[in-house]
């Protein structure tokens, strides 16, 4: 709360849960921040985030192979009961200080969640955190996560500040014939990366060969997403881990006036705390 009021944002949340679970879940937590309670789920279809997942468990549809396995996964985390119906996909609205929605940050499914950190890294409200700086014949980068430490489901973001030397520029998606800069990761069982989200490129014109190719030769930054697995499955082989480790490596061509330079693969290391999720449910209060 220090961190996003320091940022000059408030925090409330809404969920489809009744009043007094919501008090006595902020009691157990130690919870300041509000937290409304949507009768009926009035806002939420409102808003169109009614998760459907809960409606197909009786649906037609539930006959679908792949849609029965989402359900099967879906009830060994939540549990097969009649309360999943009315809850919302999970999600962040960003509002400014008129109430109009700014962002949005949402998942199709309940176990994958966006961190806090994430969030504001992707919207560039949050500020870069400690992070690992290499140096290459062409580049300065310096990459850092937006969390430190993950609990299963959560979603994250890797940014890479990429500074190009002096007259050196980097090809961007579009380029053909060249190596567009990117990050490779590593297969790993319990973490999934997403597309990368590229910034908006810069054409350059090479007369010789009357070339335009959309390139970087200013500093800009890479955003990676990862979601730490949360299916069953993932968190069974988490049991008893301390530490989770990612491997990749930053991929580029570089280019001069002059040369074309020999592509590049830059290795890459994170290694992050595995936290337990928050299983206990609110203990009633008198």
């Amino acid at each position: 709360m220090k961190d996003l009021q320091a940022k000059g944002l408030g925090l409330a949340t809404i969920s489809y849960d009744p009043p007094e679970i919501l008090t006595a879940f902020s009691r157990q937590r130690g919870i300041t921040f509000p937290m409304l309670s949507d009768v009926g789920s009035e806002t939420i279809k409102r808003y169109g985030i009614l998760n459907t997942v809960a409606m197909e468990l009786a649906g037609p549809n539930a006959k679908d192979p792949a849609l029965a396995e989402d359900i099967k996964t879906y009830v060994s985390v939540v549990g097969p009961n009649a309360r999943m119906a009315g809850i919302a996909f999970p999600g962040t609205f960003i509002l400014d200080r008129s109430g109009r929605v700014k962002s949005r940050f949402f998942e199709d499914f309940y176990i994958d969640r966006n961190t806090s950190s994430s969030i504001l890294m992707r919207a560039g409200i949050g500020a870069p955190v400690t992070g690992t700086k290499v140096s290459t014949e062409h580049l300065e980068v310096t990459t850092y996560p937006s969390d430190s430490a993950l609990a299963p489901g959560n979603r994250v973001t890797l940014a890479f500040d990429v500074v190009p030397h002096r007259g050196i520029h980097v090809y961007a998606p579009g380029a053909s014939g060249y190596r567009v800069i990117g990050v490779n990761i590593e297969s790993h069982a319990q973490i999934r990366a997403l597309p990368m989200k590229y910034p908006p490129a810069q054409i350059y014109s090479f007369k010789p060969l009357n070339e335009r190719v959309p390139v970087y030769q200013k500093p800009f930054t890479l955003l990676q997403e990862i979601v730490l697995e949360g299916t069953p499955q993932a968190q069974a082989a988490l049991r008893g881990k301390d530490m989770v480790t990612l491997k990749g490596t930053l991929d580029y061509q570089a280019c001069d006036d002059k040369v074309c330079f020999n592509p590049e693969s830059v290795p890459l290391s994170w290694t992050f705390t595995v936290r337990p999720l928050v299983l206990e449910r609110p203990i009633r209060q008198p």
